[in-house]
């Protein structure tokens, strides 16, 4: 990484020398160079800059975990420099990623990353979309398929369907959608192209979530990434901009925003409370099992009336429906609709002993590799909340979990569902559940609202959680489905 910094250093000096005024009295203009600036500050619009680890700053691990990444992907991107506030997890994140993207599997390279625009562009995540784009071209994909899934092949074509219901209501993915895919003569997919195909969709759609749910701003060689406009200077030389000794002042707002130190303070300590006397009611009486399932059922159905944001803060983004059919189609319709989800019951269909199995089969080491990730996130703890030290977050972890699997209507009988009302509040639901089921209405009030007290690396910590229970809320739908059809 000292070679990068140097590099970086050498290219920062060579852009001074371009701006600033040469002793030949050439100048910028004369000169005729666009140099592009990125607009944003930093790889998040919801944190700021001076709290995500730079580059230059990192330890042994972060300068492995980003040689790593910048020696598989070529580039040190944005959701990369987000994830490095927990190196565990973003380590099982790269090698599954990697994996899925670049080592051998039933799929073709220009498919895999096509599929994962199919999937990125269901939640209009241009972000992904143009990572993706680029890297379809980069390993021979047709230009021709990027101008609508219509000029791409009747196989991917035919996956639109399962894209659909996969990212919005993934409870209605049946055994005939899966028979559709495998017996559709020349056109068909087989078995292992399908698992393989269902691990890219349920992960990009989850990416999409991260995505949006921590605010990653666009690659500043992408579209809204950077601009050649000057900015409003007056007296300082325009190349500290360029070499980022900016004289503005670019503070961001603080995770509490206005709320003061006092009731911030009371806030966390009421939320540990809440986890204290629910551990005591636990250790006393066992609700039964009639009662617990009422309390899934109520959960599950208030959890419907839970309204995702419509606010107009929202990151913009260019149309990306092209990639994909029925624009129309999505969580809200359902939630509008009153539709009923069915309960899918954890305890008949698991990852653990039943979508672990079928995806290893298929697909070898994958399982593993996810389910090393899905691990790493449900059991991450630095047993820290807010300012507090020495705490189990054990039950808070699994409360969110199961709240975004009761969304989807998975219930784990051996849990009581009225600890989630205990333990999130409005403001935390409706930002779970707009970054689970329509990450594109994120909004960084959204983001500010829930845990003000916390810190950023926290929110960023749940947004793992939230992205890895989404993911195998998907899977475990879609594995069902297939199971169905090979029995």
């Amino acid at each position: 990484m000292r070679l990068a910094a140097t590099a970086s250093h050498n290219r920062a000096y060579a852009v001074q020398g371009l701006l600033c005024d040469h002793p030949t009295g050439r100048g910028r203009k004369e000169l005729g160079i666009r140099i592009p600036r990125p607009l944003g500050h930093g790889p998040s619009r919801f944190i700021p800059e001076k709290e995500i680890l730079q580059v230059g700053n990192e330890d042994a691990q972060m300068h492995t975990l980003f040689a790593d990444s910048f020696a598989t992907l070529g580039r040190l991107d944005n959701i990369t420099l987000v994830m490095v506030f927990h190196p565990q997890y973003l380590g099982s994140f790269l090698k599954t990623q990697h994996y899925l993207l670049q080592m051998d599997g039933p799929l073709p390279l220009h498919y895999r990353h096509y599929i994962g625009i199919m999937a990125a562009a269901r939640h209009q995540c241009s972000y992904l979309v143009n990572l993706h784009v680029n890297d379809f071209l980069h390993v021979g994909g047709d230009p021709k398929w990027l101008n609508g899934l219509e000029n791409a092949p009747h196989k991917l074509q035919n996956l639109g369907e399962l894209n659909k219901i996969l990212a919005h209501r993934p409870w209605l993915i049946t055994k005939e959608h899966i028979e559709q895919l495998l017996k559709t003569e020349e056109h068909s997919w087989s078995l292992a192209e399908l698992i393989h195909a269902v691990v890219l969709l349920t992960h990009y759609h989850s990416l999409a979530s991260f995505t949006f749910g921590c605010g990653i701003s666009p690659e500043i060689h992408c579209e809204g990434g950077h601009t050649f406009k000057l900015p409003s200077v007056s007296n300082y030389c325009i190349c500290d901009i360029t070499n980022g000794n900016h004289g503005v002042d670019e503070t961001h707002d603080s995770p509490a925003g206005s709320i003061s130190t006092t009731e911030s303070f009371c806030e966390v300590e009421a939320l540990m409370e809440k986890m204290k006397k629910l551990q005591e009611c636990r250790d006393e009486e066992e609700a039964s099992q009639e009662e617990m399932a009422t309390r899934f059922e109520r959960e599950k159905r208030e959890s419907m009336f839970v309204c995702c944001s419509e606010d107009e803060e929202s990151a913009s983004t260019r149309d990306v429906s092209r990639h994909f059919e029925d624009t129309s189609y999505g969580y809200k319709d359902f939630s509008r609709h009153g539709m009923h989800v069915p309960t899918f019951r954890v305890q008949d269909y698991s990852w653990e002993d039943h979508g672990y199995s079928l995806v290893n089969r298929l697909y070898p080491d994958v399982g593993q590799l996810i389910d090393e990730k899905f691990h790493i996130a449900y059991d991450l703890t630095y047993n820290t909340m807010a300012m507090h030290k020495d705490v189990d977050t054990s039950m808070l972890r699994r409360a969110i979990w199961n709240y975004i699997h009761c969304m989807f209507g998975i219930r784990y009988d051996d849990y009581d569902y009225g600890e989630i009302n205990q333990l999130l509040d409005r403001s935390f639901k409706v930002y779970i559940k707009t970054v689970v089921c329509t990450p594109e209405k994120t909004t960084k009030r959204m983001y500010d609202s829930f845990w003000r007290q916390f810190k950023h690396s926290e929110k960023v910590h749940v947004n793992l959680l939230l992205i890895e229970a989404r993911m195998q809320a998907e899977l475990l739908y879609a594995l069902r489905a297939i199971t169905h059809y090979m029995t």
